[in-house]
């Protein structure tokens, strides 16, 4: 099988990824060191452009590079158990949880503070004032 061959221009359209996100993921290790042409330009494989959708996806899921190169590094054990990519998931999905706990927190401050208006102007701004006592 013929494997396409990207430029960094490329692969970027390819991915939706910026060409500076591709360079940096390859300087820290999460893509591996892209080859060169004759001329010197770098080139990518779809080896890569699959790498790169998968860290794309991953941090659309919230998670750190940290963590995305060792779920790498579970993938490329492909006979292992999947328990400790089972356990990163959850701990990913306790964080959200927890996040969201937080967003439902400050919706109520905020709908509070909302509460507080009385219109007019903003001198005589409820909103303001309670920003620093409490209404």
């Amino acid at each position: 099988m013929i494997s396409t061959r990207y430029t960094v221009g490329a692969l970027s359209k390819a991915t939706d990824t910026k060409a500076v996100t591709i360079r940096y993921y390859e300087q820290v290790g999460l893509l591996l060191p892209a080859g060169r042409s004759v001329s010197g330009y770098r080139f990518y494989t779809d080896e890569e452009r699959d790498r790169l959708l998968f860290i794309r996806r991953s941090r659309a899921l919230g998670f750190s590079l940290d963590d995305i190169r060792e779920l790498l590094s579970f993938a490329n054990k492909r006979d292992a158990s999947c328990a400790r990519v089972d356990a990163k998931v959850e701990g990913q999905l306790d964080q959200v949880r927890m996040r969201i706990q937080d967003l439902l927190g400050l919706e109520a401050e905020l709908e509070r503070l909302i509460a507080c208006c009385k219109g007019g102007v903003i001198e005589q701004c409820r909103i303001i004032e309670s920003m620093s006592n409490r209404c």
